[in-house]
């Protein structure tokens, strides 16, 4: 027999035949066991899985590297270890785990819980689309910790905008005018206060509208929790159980204010994103050149290319400025600013802004480039940059154009029979001295003449066989002889294509072209690759 050391031990123990009758018990047994005494059929006091152990025993089936038997007995939670005694008796020791068991559970809960927030931080994170990140929080949520969840955003006006989550993944947003003072806790959430618990929230008083299509009510639990952004609320998230589920514990509730805090700061920060990108669109719009087209009688024709394929504003510019009628000049801009990228952008901005008020005086274009000079040099920019001007007026079937370069390269004008000329006009910088000296050309464009404004991008645009030689002026020159007679449009693109395929792969700074032309009286046919007119009365 077992010596009597067995009936001190602080473990329960319990001593089995191989019928599964007690045999005895110790004392800290008769305390789990109130009601069991020797005799009794083991299968009578204990639970089922400790029973089904001994009769494995019993039948021989338990493998020696099985693992031990182990269950809960009256809210506790044992491990039962069996020893052999005489008589084939067994002898099973209750081993107490409940709090290693505990621990664990709550370690695992707390990995749980930290992967669901990483990954909700990395999925919401990843968009800047406010509608989008708004679907994604609710769904989630839905998945992790309710059965339906509900993003109420920040109200517009007297509407909200609601996104509706259930747990099988179905999401609706709609905007709609809702009563949020009938949801308790609601209005304080979306003023970013501490939420209320939920156990002072009452189920049976939710309105309808909190209820998503689908969800198998009535709402049993529910928890309202603020959505944190940075420093204004993103708005409110709303969880909901039906009555067939458990309530939210304390723990939940503590875990959904985790989430919120995630939610609610990838919302914040989709939002800021996109009142950036609306200001930043709205900006740009001012700063992106214009589309140009016909203005009385007169093609005009641009295309810019900025140094980098990403970005789309740089330092070259230009602007058509319509007269007011046809006996009104309208005046062309072509300019170069020193720089690239933003910073540059800016500065034509201002550029084009003060040339704008300066239109009524554009009958002198000194003037107009003395005052511009006088602007810039009392700006904060220390950049400078090179203009020519030209104005435009139809008379007849020809145009006059007066022209004027300040610093910049002068223009170069293909007539109708390909011959190309360049403009001699000159003068100094804009923005660098105290006043601009320049010197005004007046010339005229005959039926298919075309008048080329551009920046040095083009002509020093570094390709060729060996990457490292400028296009030039002479096969600009060449490019413009072949568009003789050739629309606006056509001839600003054959410009670039030469340009981009002489570059390939390379680099190259901004690159901006204006083409002035006065249209034929005719039908335009391409002979040889060069277009040409007929008389439109000439029988075909």
């Amino acid at each position: 027999m077992v010596g009597m050391t067995w009936t001190e031990a602080p473990y329960p123990v319990l001593i089995v035949d191989r019928h599964g009758c007690l045999v005895d018990i110790n004392e800290a047994a008769r305390t789990l066991l109130p009601g069991a005494a020797g005799g009794d059929r083991l299968h009578e006091q204990v639970p089922s899985w400790l029973s089904a152990a001994h009769q494995c025993i019993g039948d021989g089936r338990r493998s020696t590297g099985a693992a031990l038997p182990s269950g809960r007995i009256h809210g506790r939670h044992f491990e039962a270890h069996p020893t052999a005694a005489g008589n084939g008796d067994v002898v099973w020791w209750l081993v107490e785990d409940t709090d290693r068991r505990l621990a664990e559970a709550a370690l695992s809960d707390a990995h749980t819980r930290t992967g669901i927030l990483s990954e909700v931080s990395s999925a919401l994170l990843s968009t800047l689309n406010v509608p989008r990140c708004m679907e994604m929080a609710a769904c989630m949520a839905a998945a992790h910790l309710a059965e339906a969840a509900v993003l109420v955003a920040p109200p517009q006006g007297r509407r909200h905008s609601l996104t509706f989550a259930n747990r099988d993944g179905l999401v609706t947003q709609v905007t709609r005018q809702v009563d949020v003072a009938k949801v308790p806790g609601l209005t304080e959430a979306l003023q970013g206060f501490p939420p209320v618990p939920a156990r002072w929230i009452n189920p049976a008083g939710i309105p309808d509208w909190v209820a998503p299509d689908g969800f198998a009510g009535p709402v049993g639990s529910v928890i309202v929790t603020p959505l944190p952004g940075h420093g204004v609320p993103a708005g409110a998230l709303i969880l909901l159980r039906s009555s067939t589920e458990q309530s939210f514990t304390e723990g939940e509730e503590v875990f959904a204010r985790l989430f919120a805090a995630r939610a609610g700061a990838a919302l914040s920060a989709a939002r800021l994103y996109g009142e950036q990108a609306t200001v930043t669109a709205t900006l740009m719009r001012e700063l992106l050149p214009p589309t140009l087209s016909s203005v009385h009688g007169v093609e005009y024709a641009g295309g810019y290319r900025a140094a980098k394929d990403h970005e789309r504003v740089g330092g070259d510019f230009y602007d058509v400025h319509p007269g007011a009628d046809p006996s009104q000049d309208t005046l062309v801009v072509l300019g170069d600013v020193a720089g690239k990228g933003l910073e540059a952008a800016v500065l034509t901005g201002k550029i084009r802004n003060t040339l704008h008020a300066l239109l009524p005086l554009t009958g002198d274009h000194q003037r107009v480039l003395n005052l511009l000079n006088g602007a810039l040099l009392t700006s904060h920019h220390t950049r400078f940059a090179t203009l020519v001007l030209a104005s435009v007026r139809r008379r007849g079937s020809r145009a006059q154009v007066r022209l004027t370069s300040a610093g910049h390269l002068p223009p170069l004008i293909v007539r109708a029979d390909g011959t190309v000329e360049e403009v001699p006009t000159h003068g100094t910088l804009v923005g660098a001295l105290p006043a601009v000296t320049a010197h005004t050309v007046q010339t005229v464009l005959g039926p298919g003449d075309t008048c080329l404004l551009y920046t040095d991008g083009i002509t020093e645009a570094r390709g060729g066989p060996l990457g490292d030689e400028f296009f030039g002026e002479h096969r600009l020159r060449r490019t413009l002889s072949e568009c003789a007679g050739l629309p606006a449009e056509a001839v600003v693109e054959r410009v670039q294509m030469r340009a981009a395929q002489w570059l390939g792969a390379g680099r190259h700074d901004d690159m901006a072209a204006v083409v002035i032309s006065v249209p034929r009286a005719g039908l335009l046919t391409v002979l040889d690759g060069r277009a040409s007119a007929q008389n439109s009365r000439r029988s075909m």
